[in-house]
């Protein structure tokens, strides 16, 4: 147990037993415990393996790999279509976790199997993302657009493209587009302030 972690299991308050049982799960596997992102996240030979986080309706074990574990349980989630490699397993009672020991200890153990082998996950490139039109004929049309969005990082550039293509109207997306245009002249990405 890392002290620095032990603030994040004892301000919950809905999920108390839930993440006190994964938290020994995942220690008796014997990873090591950091606190990423504010959340207990286990390394193996400090490469992250899985992470322990909460939502309102559930608490859950997120695999950072998971879309390489063999899912004959069934229990991996992919948290939404754009999640590429982590998946979930949830939980919204802590007798699901207890009677479900070995299935996660296993899962746990597959994992750092898949970080000795040195397994990645294929991503797809930035470029595969389809860009919604919208979008498309702004940088046709705006040179210094195109060439600021084609400076920045594919991770920030994925980030546009995907909150520009999410709505359904074609209102909508041209509004994100109209939104966003000066935040990616300024070299910023989605989330920068």
């Amino acid at each position: 147990m890392n002290p620095k972690v032990d603030f994040y299991f004892n301000k919950a308050q809905k999920w108390q037993e839930e993440l006190e049982q994964l938290r020994m799960i995942v220690l008796d596997c014997r990873l090591s415990e950091e606190l990423k992102w504010g959340c207990p996240c286990y390394t193996f030979q400090e490469s992250n393996i899985v992470l322990i986080h909460v939502f309102k309706e559930y608490c859950a074990l997120l695999f950072f790999k998971g879309a390489l574990l063999n899912n004959a349980d069934g229990l991996l989630i992919r948290q939404s279509e754009n999640v590429q490699a982590a998946r979930q397993i949830r939980f919204t009672h802590v007798l699901e976790i207890v009677e479900q020991k070995p299935i996660l200890k296993a899962y746990i153990y597959e994992a750092v199997e898949v970080e000795k082998a040195g397994l990645k996950v294929e991503l797809k490139k930035t470029e595969e993302f389809p860009v919604p039109e919208e979008f498309q004929s702004k940088l046709d049309r705006i040179p210094a657009l195109k060439t600021a969005f084609e400076t920045l990082t594919p991770g920030r550039q994925r980030a546009y493209i995907l909150h520009f293509s999410k709505p359904t109207q074609s209102k909508t997306r041209e509004a994100r587009v109209e939104k966003y245009m000066l935040q990616i002249l300024s070299g910023k990405g989605l989330n920068d302030v």
